[in-house]
């Protein structure tokens, strides 16, 4: 039942108008007038489970309830993400966020932020100003909630939050270079984007299956929507307007549009491409009477300078920082290598960007999805598609620059030839997709388009390096296995596959470490007993499973001390560790897990779900995790060793038990046909508010892998309402 209505929160704000400068008070109070009338167009239906469904009359009401809603379950998210898209994170976390801020104010300043909303199309504009509105009442009506730093949201700001994607565009420039170059004057030593080959950090990405009516009962396509991200990262909404809007599924904090989801005819999933779509040029500067200039074939282009101040929190007060910025016409420069300045260029098309991914949530068929691809700005991610009309489909990648095949750009390339320029954007055509392959499937687990389709995937040869990089993963093999042979699926048995428990990445490394027990005689009789544990195994995961506690801090552990002589990296480098390394390296590694295991536990012979936990305390972003509160055993298991349903746990703050923070987050299964049928899944729940009824629903049922239906319909919705109500009004 409503208790506060939208008048009387008016009447509380008119009254704080009435205290402020006369012109404020009546600006607030305008705007205040605005705001409550339009909220009189959008009423918001919360599920049983605290999803909103918004109902609206335009597109533009539908995101103002979209970013009331959003603000309602987490608006310490939406703000966060802001604060660290337009370059003020240093404002909160001081001046340790400075570079990050730097490298956002790099790629595009404030002044540019505006002025590309002020050029962007009407439609657009008539989004983001819905947008800032719809973030603005919430603060308005919800005087509790004090902002750490955004007291106001403009209609700018989406420029600089386009892309829905974890680890977005500008999140792989390193900030270790750009502190080298703008604030120690210093050369990085080598290629910079070079990966370290023991990185033991969870892979992040997501998988994808579109499965055609052939292969199941109903005659209708199937659609995995699996993404791995950070727990909490993204919400699940129903966003519908009387403009033809009615799009469901995973919305990042602060963004207008429906990221991974679905409507009643087509369905999308996006998966972290490998596609390379950045590039780095080393320029070839010159300094005459203090004025900066590059080499450009024969000629000799000024480098463009900038001036830019940076505020950061110093104990209770601010400090600041000048930084000048140099551009060239290949973009900022980012770093400097062996002495050498160099710029790195990347997709930055804010307003294109965002009109595509709103546009993409409103297609009714695949004609109109593949018109849509044609804007060429989904830069991060590759797209499995489905459609009520019966097609799947694959993309690689949206967004490939044409280059000269003569250069190698997985390196640094010369930036004072103008050959190595990219020469426009590949077309869509040109790019590698599948089209309703004949064995009636696709995937995609971040690996290579090559297998996207088994037999029926394109050819390596047809294309250039450089639009797919991508090696086979663990979870690619998987996907391929699980995914063969497949006849007479269902919503529930794509579920079913979706989380096989096999585990291919210990094929090869457990069998090589119980070959040198073998070997060993008596040297090493005390692990028998755990050797014979996994002699048994059959290399699936459970929370019973003493041989999965042991497999996943062995593999581990060879990660982090195992010689790597041929600095192999991802799958090649667990199977290395398998057959190609000594046999006492691998026993000693084993020796020291077993003993771990004992001095943590009490005992080696633990079972996976004593130690891999899913817990969730506060509303924080960094969670704190704590061995002595509640926490819930989970029968999954990392990607790194090709789990499909990924949950990515380590050990915090000295923690014996391992806490996962990463992985299966938003899941959905959805069946298209004359009605769209779907199943979701969000671990712990819908609001971030631990007070909230929606803060750990969904927490034994993530681990049960019990899924809910989707409430799409409005009959459905309506029968399921715990709450039904229109922004500003309070419960």
């Amino acid at each position: 039942m409503r208790t506060i209505n939208t008048l009387m929160i008016l009447m509380v704000l008119f009254l704080t108008a009435c205290s402020q400068e006369p012109e404020t008070a009546k600006e607030t109070e305008s705007n205040i007038d605005h705001l409550g009338l339009r909220a009189q167009n959008i009423t918001i239906i919360r599920d049983d489970f605290g999803v909103p469904h918004i109902y609206a009359k335009t597109d533009a009401d539908a995101v103002f309830g979209l970013l009331y809603a959003q603000a309602e379950d987490d608006f310490n998210r939406i703000e966060r993400n802001y604060v660290w898209a337009i370059g003020r994170l240093a404002e909160i976390d001081g001046e340790k966020a400075i570079f990050s801020d730097l490298r956002a104010r790099l790629f595009m300043t404030i002044e540019e932020a505006k002025a590309a909303y002020e050029g962007a199309p009407d439609s657009l504009k008539e989004l983001c100003n819905a947008w800032a509105d719809g973030l603005n009442y919430f603060l308005e009506t919800h005087p509790e909630v004090q902002p750490k730093l955004l007291t106001r949201f403009e209609p700018w700001m989406p420029m600089f939050f386009s892309e829905g994607s974890i680890g977005g565009d500008i999140e792989k420039i390193p900030l270790e270079g750009i502190e080298a170059f703008y604030g120690e004057n210093r050369s990085l030593a080598g290629h910079s984007e070079t990966r370290a080959v023991n990185d033991l950090r969870e892979p992040r990405g997501s998988n994808g299956f579109a499965i055609a009516g052939e292969l199941t009962e109903s005659g209708n396509t199937l659609l995995l929507i699996n993404p791995h991200t950070s727990f909490y990262f993204r919400g699940e909404v129903h966003v519908v307007s009387e403009e033809g809007l009615n799009a469901y599924g995973a919305v990042t904090w602060g963004q207008f549009f429906v990221y991974q989801g679905f409507n009643e005819d087509t369905g999308w999933m996006h998966t972290s491409t490998h596609v390379d779509f950045i590039d780095e040029f080393v320029e070839d500067i010159t300094q005459d009477n203090g004025t900066l200039s590059y080499r450009y074939g024969d000629e000799q282009r000024p480098v463009e300078v900038s001036e830019v101040t940076l505020k950061y929190k110093n104990g209770d007060g601010m400090s600041e920082r000048r930084f000048e910025m140099y551009h060239t016409h290949h973009g900022p420069i980012t770093h400097m290598l062996d002495g050498k300045w160099v710029a790195t260029k990347i997709n930055w098309d804010p307003v294109n960007a965002l009109q595509q991914s709103f546009i993409r949530t409103k297609q009714k068929d695949h004609d109109g999805f593949r018109r849509m691809m044609d804007i060429r700005t989904n830069s991060s991610n590759n797209t499995v598609y489905a459609d009520s009309s019966g097609n799947i489909a694959y993309y690689h990648g949206n967004f490939v620059p044409r280059r000269d095949p003569q250069f190698d750009y997985s390196n640094p390339v010369d930036g004072s030839n103008p050959a190595t320029d990219w020469q426009g954007l590949h077309t869509v055509d040109e790019t590698i997709s599948i089209l309703n392959p004949e064995n009636g499937w696709l995937q995609n687990c971040n690996s290579t388009p090559f297998t996207a389709a088994a037999e029926f995937s394109p050819k390596r040869e047809d294309y250039p390096v450089y639009m797919a990089p991508d090696a086979e993963s663990f979870r690619g093999i998987h996907a391929v296995r699980v995914l063969t042979g497949i006849s007479d699926m269902t919503i529930d048995k794509l579920i079913d596959i979706a989380y096989d428990p096999y585990l291919p990445g210990f094929e090869q490394l457990i069998p090589g470490l119980i070959a040198a027990f073998d070997e060993s005689g008596e040297a090493y009789a005390e692990l028998a007993p755990a050797i014979e544990v996994l002699r048994d195994w059959d290399f699936t995961v459970s929370v019973n499973s003493v041989a999965m506690s042991l497999a996943h801090f062995y593999a581990i552990r060879y990660q982090k001390d195992g010689a790597n002589p041929q600095n192999l990296s991802g799958m090649d480098q667990i199977n290395f560790f398998g057959t190609d390394s000594p046999f006492e390296e691998r026993l000693q590694i084993f020796a020291a897990t077993v003993a771990r295991l004992a001095a943590d536990f009490g005992n080696w012979n633990t079972p996976w779900g004593a130690i891999n936990r899913f817990q969730r305390i506060t509303g924080d972003i960094e969670q704190p995790f704590d061995d002595d509160a509640p926490s819930l055993p989970v029968g999954m298991a990392s990607g790194h060793w090709g789990a499909l349903a990924s949950f990515g746990a380590k050990s915090y703050n000295g923690s014996k038990r391992i806490y996962g923070t990463s992985g299966n987050s938003f899941v959905a299964v959805v069946e298209f046909g004359d009605k769209v049928k779907a199943k979701s899944m969000l671990a712990g729940g819908q609001s971030g508010d631990p007070e909230s009824p929606h803060f750990y629903d969904q927490a034994q049922r993530y681990v049960d892998r019990q899924f809910k239906d989707v409430a799409y319909y409005k009959e459905d919705v309506e029968k399921r309402a715990s709450r039904t109500y229109r922004p500003g009004e309070v419960n």
